[in-house]
């Protein structure tokens, strides 16, 4: 690649292309406020409305007043700032593949990607209700899920949007027990999304290998909503350039983020450990 022909906001774009492809947890959150960030240590004010009464009407008789609704706010902080910079020697760039330097870039988007994904996984401590199953097995997946979803339930959570987030070995599980209703197959519709296993007892169903683990062999899978978490990312100050005392195109690039659980009643911990 020579640097004349760098283009900060063309690469920019296909950095985050890169990085909605590889995301598995960024793309079961809520990222509606995304578009209001620019910079690291931003912050994002998410307002939250209380529950609506709902009363008795009676013919030819006065209603009550209107009813002040409570109000929440929650600040949503970018405090997450990653960075990379690699080179393509010019040697290298000769002797190769022309598009190599696309290559690198598809690779510093997935590592960028797997960074902030694991950083959601974390948020398994701020989940409201836990199923622990212990072994987890053929023969006992579909009642860890079914119980995933009747703690949501209780909670009055909404099935829309509904997703699982789950390690190799539960899929493993599921596709032994057949109870997906995907077959194991990818659906057309999700074939380019990093993770996707299929949709089972009204989630989504993604698996990823950031979760995390509490020291021993238990892994903390997640059920949840999109409304349970809020996250938001950009890609900032996009840089091509020529290193001192190297024949080498080298590129950097600040990728800034922060996510935060809005509703934790939205959100399930399903501790498990393989058979």
């Amino acid at each position: 690649m020579s640097l004349q022909n760098f283009i900060p906001t063309v690469w920019s774009a296909r950095l985050f292309e890169q990085l909605k492809k590889a995301h598995v947890f960024a793309n079961v959150v809520n990222r509606d406020y995304e578009g209001e960030i620019s910079t690291f240590g931003d912050t994002v004010k998410i307002n939250s409305i209380g529950s609506v009464s709902v009363k008795d009407y009676t013919k030819n008789n006065n209603i009550d007043d209107p009813e002040t609704l409570d109000a929440a706010q929650t600040i949503l902080t970018i405090d997450q700032a990653k960075y990379f910079n690699f080179q393509v020697d010019d040697i290298d760039q000769a002797q190769q593949n022309p598009k190599v330097m696309d290559a690198a870039m598809q690779e510093a988007g997935f590592a960028l990607a797997d960074t902030a994904d694991s950083h959601i996984a974390g948020f398994h401590t701020k989940a409201s209700k836990e199923v622990t199953e212990g072994s987890l097995s053929s023969s006992n997946v579909y009642d860890v899920i079914a119980d995933a979803a009747e703690k949501l339930d209780e909670n009055n959570v909404p099935r829309d949007g509904r997703f699982l987030v789950v390690p190799p070995f539960f899929t493993t599980a599921m596709t032994l027990a057949e109870i997906l209703e995907t077959k194991g197959s990818v659906d057309a519709n999700e074939s380019n999304q990093n993770g996707w296993v299929g949709r089972l007892l009204g989630f989504d169903v993604w698996m990823s290998n950031n979760l995390k683990t509490d020291g021993s062999s238990n892994t903390m899978a997640l059920a949840g909503t999109r409304r349970a978490i809020s996250y938001a990312e950009q890609i900032l100050n996009m840089e091509g350039y020529r290193p001192d005392n190297r024949f080498a195109d080298a590129v950097k690039g600040l990728h800034v983020y922060g996510a935060k659980v809005i509703d934790p009643k939205a959100l399930v911990r399903l501790k498990v450990q393989k058979a």
